[in-house]
């Protein structure tokens, strides 16, 4: 197994090796990567679903996406992402295509923390459809001292979509006005126990405590922060890709751009963390 890391700050890519016959051993070191690189690709895999939902399983507890209609029919857990684009009358179907655009991390509106995503590329594009990728320890550890002490101990609020509800029409009625998820905007990760920003910039609501007006100046201030950090990793798919990302300490988003005549399918796991393990920082 050879692991090149583009970044010292994010990103690692695993090659020569076949995650279906891992060694102990090789699986210390791919989960040790992950957490160290933020972001894990593996590449030249040749996958059944069970098998891809088996080596997900080795990260944590699985769960299914809030958006039914792009479940798997006989594996719930399993999310297919780009299938079916086109409505009836033959038209892409531009809320499942733009699907994943914008900076976010996942599942923050989910009451649990998302521990990571985790995505297999079956069909890709001849150009475009890449994805981004931002340390938001990075992004927190160069922030001033004086915003680091005025965010201290503050949560904020979020929901699908955001204040604009941006792809509720994903969602069957009864899902899309739960009420907010709360997690605080600074946490320390449970695993590396290193600092990072937690405030999603496209399901962010508000923070709390704060006026609209400070919240919506706040949430733009730290948003800048997190998207400029040097600390990015923007990954070109091959097919056979394996990509983890860890949502607890980065953003991402895919930047479209590709033939919408062409394909681009994936097989995507949310994975949860342990509530057992889940601790609230700052």
């Amino acid at each position: 197994m050879e692991i090149e890391r583009p970044d010292p700050g994010i990103g690692a890519i695993a090659t020569d090796v076949d995650v279906r016959a891992l060694s102990e051993a090789d699986w210390n070191t791919l989960y040790r990567t992950w957490l160290d690189g933020i972001v894990l690709v593996v590449r030249g895999q040749t996958l059944g679903i069970e098998e891809f939902l088996a080596y997900s399983r080795r990260f944590g507890r699985l769960k299914p996406h809030r958006v039914k209609r792009t479940r798997h029919a006989e594996f719930p857990e399993l999310t297919v992402m780009g299938v079916g684009t086109r409505k009836a009358d033959g038209q892409v179907d531009k809320t499942i295509y733009d699907r994943g655009g914008g900076w976010h991390t996942d599942s923050p509106w989910d009451t649990e923390i998302c521990k990571a995503t985790q995505l297999y590329a079956i069909a890709i594009p001849s150009y475009g459809g890449d994805t981004l990728f931002a340390s938001m320890y990075e992004a927190y550890e160069t922030l001033p001292e004086s915003l680091k002490q005025r965010i201290a101990g503050m949560k904020a609020e979020h929901v699908y979509g955001g204040r604009g509800r941006r792809g509720n029409d994903l969602l069957d009625p009864e899902d899309r006005n739960r009420p907010p998820a709360v997690h605080p905007i600074v946490r320390v990760h449970e695993e590396t126990g290193r600092t990072s920003l937690y405030a999603n910039p496209y399901h962010i609501v508000r923070i709390q405590g704060l006026s609209d007006a400070e919240s919506e100046s706040l949430i733009a201030e730290l948003t800048g922060h997190m998207v400029e950090t040097k600390a990015q990793y923007r990954h070109k798919w091959q097919v056979g890709d394996i990509v983890i990302w860890d949502n607890r300490c980065a953003l991402h988003s895919a930047t479209g751009g590709y033939p919408i005549e062409e394909k681009r399918i994936h097989w995507r796991v949310t994975i949860m963390q342990d509530p057992a393990e889940a601790q609230t920082a700052a």
